[in-house]
């Protein structure tokens, strides 16, 4: 299983503040999948044609299965994380983005400005979360069953399946 991991902001980019989100991720998808998974961390500036170029190298050329973006995904004017994904998908799942949004709402109402999605390059899967840290888990945790059968699907494998 290989994970490319982009953590998007400018600050953090910059060194202005630590990456909290990105190592998060990784923590909870060491959980999920064992410690074997191989998982490529990338650092990007708010910056709508590096992510859809890092996007589509991660995807195509470093053959990564699923790939979790974190940061980017409000409405302010360098928030470019839904529109540089959407630039490289093949196949969108708003179902993603939705269900975060709805889950969400009742602990954290200002949750509708996300606009988080996901969706299919070949046989990638990427997955839009937000930047805050605390959020990351949570989020993962909703969005796991939907992450396994659909890199189930993009195996081409039978996600119900009995062992």
């Amino acid at each position: 299983m290989k994970v490319g991991r982009i953590t998007l902001s400018d600050r953090a980019s910059a060194k202005i503040y630590k990456d909290r989100s990105g190592p998060r991720i990784d923590h909870v998808l060491r959980e999920v999948f064992g410690p074997d998974v191989e998982i490529e961390p990338v650092m990007l500036p708010d910056d709508r044609d590096r992510i859809s170029d890092t996007l589509r190298e991660l995807a195509d050329h470093r053959r990564c299965d699923l790939i979790v973006t974190t940061g980017g995904t409000g409405i302010g004017p360098r928030d470019v994380t839904p529109e540089a994904t959407r630039a490289v998908l093949e196949k969108e799942l708003p179902g993603f983005g939705e269900i975060l949004r709805v889950t969400a709402f009742e602990k954290v109402p200002t949750t509708i400005l996300s606009r988080a999605t996901a969706g299919v390059r070949g046989h990638c899967l990427i997955v839009n979360l937000p930047g805050k840290p605390e959020a990351v888990a949570e989020c993962l945790a909703i969005l796991m069953p939907a992450i396994h059968e659909g890199l189930a699907y993009l195996r081409d494998e039978d996600p119900h399946a009995q062992p």
